[in-house]
């Protein structure tokens, strides 16, 4: 008697795993209501002075810069925790502890001479290669390592931290290109990116650095666009020498680097392999020895 066999049981699909990708540093919906949140809050930490109410105590003491100096480290905080939670791997967090130690290594070598910061370029290409997120957080340490290299904390360090987060950020959100156009176009966001970082970091003192009663100062109670025009007069005035002298120098390193490092990070993300899915697979039985 033959025993019919059995019917075959349609077994479900196997779910595949993630692909994998060059973003190091996922950002979901939570992150980037926080990073978005966070960044609002940075744009009235620097242009406070444009739209803080005259009639507050703000706009007339000299305890601004310090309130946000307390804020900003909080919310970096929130920001970045939010986007460790599921977002940040092992591989994605070894690659940000080399890549902000060498930015830390590297800012305190140019920083001394005309503007010359070595440490912005990389920022632009980390940032373009493994995605905004990634560029966010790495702005963010990098800035707070070198600070403790060099001795330099202080209230100021909270706005450096974030306008160099804000570096990293927008290098990943640049379209695509590739070849000498994406060269070219990385060297133009990093040269106005280096401008406008010094000019952003001049709003957290330039109410208090030169006083009041010259054509150069603010005031309390002027029209945004005035106190905007002074402000302008201030930055070309005091330090446009050395916010050009880092803009060149973004520009010109990413233009006679771009290419090696670009291909250097990229074929690290190829054996990084981000997001892929660690799978094990099943082996048959040890042979037994006899």
């Amino acid at each position: 008697m033959t025993v019919p066999p059995a019917p075959a049981v349609p077994h479900p699909p196997a779910e595949r795993p993630p692909a994998a990708t060059s973003t190091a540093i996922r950002l979901r919906a939570r992150s980037t209501l926080a990073l978005i949140l966070v960044s609002l809050a940075g744009v009235i930490a620097f242009g406070w002075p444009l739209i803080v109410d005259p009639g507050s105590g703000l706009a007339h003491g000299n305890d601004a810069p310090f309130v946000f100096a307390l804020l900003l480290p909080l919310l970096l905080a929130v920001v970045l925790a939010e986007i460790a939670d599921g977002g940040l791997d092992v591989k994605a967090v070894a690659m940000l502890g080399v890549l902000s130690a060498v930015g830390a290594v590297l800012r305190p070598l140019g920083a001394g001479s005309a503007g010359v910061e070595l440490v912005f370029f990389l920022l632009v290409l980390a940032g373009r290669v493994f995605g905004p997120g990634f560029g966010f957080v790495l702005g963010a340490t990098t800035l707070f390592a070198s600070a403790l290299i060099t001795g330099g904390v202080g209230p100021w360090l909270p706005y450096q931290m974030l306008g160099a987060a804000w570096v990293g950020l927008g290098a990943g959100l640049l379209p695509r290109a590739r070849g000498r156009t994406e060269l070219w176009l990385l060297a133009a966001y990093g040269g106005i990116s280096g401008l406008l970082y010094g000019w952003l970091l001049n709003f957290s003192f330039w109410p208090f650095a030169i006083g009041s009663g010259t054509g150069l100062s603010f005031e309390p109670g002027a029209n945004p666009i005035d106190n905007l025009h002074r402000f302008a007069l201030f930055s070309l005035a005091t330090s446009f020498g050395w916010d050009l002298g880092r803009a060149l120098t973004n520009a010109v390193l990413i233009l006679l680097t771009g290419s090696a490092v670009l291909g250097a990070l990229r074929r690290a993300v190829r054996k990084a392999a981000f997001g892929a899915a660690v799978t094990f697979e099943p082996t048959g039985p040890r042979p037994v020895d006899r």
